[in-house]
């Protein structure tokens, strides 16, 4: 059997290509609310971050989710996506 293809996607802060699995899920719904989506099936609009802290902090530092998601993002939403990197590891 031919093996399964893995999803890639680029990482907002880094700009890399990881896979999928290895990836944070940042997600805008339709309604403007910004959260992170562990399974990676909400609605809406996405942006992939790599599971490090280094990303995050180059991602806030450019305002590249800002950018992604076209809004501002309020500092308790980082705060939030930075204990969830740092619970991971």
């Amino acid at each position: 059997m031919p093996e399964k293809r893995v999803p890639m996607r680029k990482c907002v802060g880094c700009g890399e290509m990881i896979g999928k699995k290895g990836a944070l899920r940042i997600v805008r719904d339709k309604d403007g609310n910004i959260s992170m989506d562990p399974t990676g099936k909400k609605s809406g609009r996405g942006a992939y971050i790599c599971k490090d802290t280094a990303c995050l902090s180059l991602a806030i530092k450019g305002k590249k989710l800002e950018r992604s998601f076209k809004c501002r993002i309020p500092a308790e939403i980082y705060d939030l996506i930075e204990k969830e990197l740092t619970e991971d590891k």
